[in-house]
């Protein structure tokens, strides 16, 4: 099995492979775009495929991966927040509800390329603005799609999952092996 390019700098994605069995090395993109007008899965499978493409340049002989994590909330897709006005607002807007979480992955290999989407869903407790701003002081929801890290003090809001957790948490693992079985290069 040969080391893989993660092109991402996520400290979750690297924590997921590890548990995989997948040996690599991190190269993370400076780069990720998605055109506009794509549905919620196609855009997480368009930033994973920029992420990846852009790595895979600089090492062309290498198997790399690239993954993005989106949540999704009535077709709005909902990014990590700007402030922590922000990530309150996206909190309340997800307490007591259901939402999906999509991580899109593409994988760049000299002789194959491909990706795919894999979807959860998420439902929260109903919860209090000031239950959300304890949370946000904490600090965890800042670079965090959706505002919250559900393998974190998170958890603490979450009802209910139906989907894979490792895919929630910012990569589909067990998925994401099976699919690199299918790279000769692999």
């Amino acid at each position: 099995m040969q080391k893989i390019v993660l092109a991402s700098a996520s400290p979750r994605r690297r924590e997921i492979l590890e548990l995989a069995g997948i040996s690599f090395e991190v190269c993370p993109a400076k780069e990720e775009y998605a055109p506009k007008g794509l549905s919620p899965a196609d855009t997480a499978v368009a930033l994973a495929k920029s992420k990846c493409e852009a790595v895979f340049r600089q090492f062309p002989d290498r198997v790399v991966v690239g993954a993005d994590t989106i949540v999704v909330l009535d077709d709005r897709i909902l990014g990590k927040p700007h402030s922590d006005r922000e990530a309150v607002e996206m909190l309340m807007s997800l307490q007591g509800r259901t939402h999906t979480v999509i991580t899109g992955v593409w994988v760049c290999s000299s002789g194959k390329s491909g990706g795919f989407a894999d979807e959860s869903r998420v439902t929260f407790h109903p919860m209090t603005e000031e239950e959300a701003l304890e949370y946000v002081r904490t600090g965890e929801p800042n670079d965090k799609a959706g505002a919250y890290a559900i393998q974190g003090l998170g958890m603490r809001f979450v009802k209910e999952l139906s989907g894979d957790f490792y895919s929630v948490m910012g990569l589909p693992g067990g998925r994401l092996r099976r699919y690199l079985a299918s790279f000769p290069e692999f």
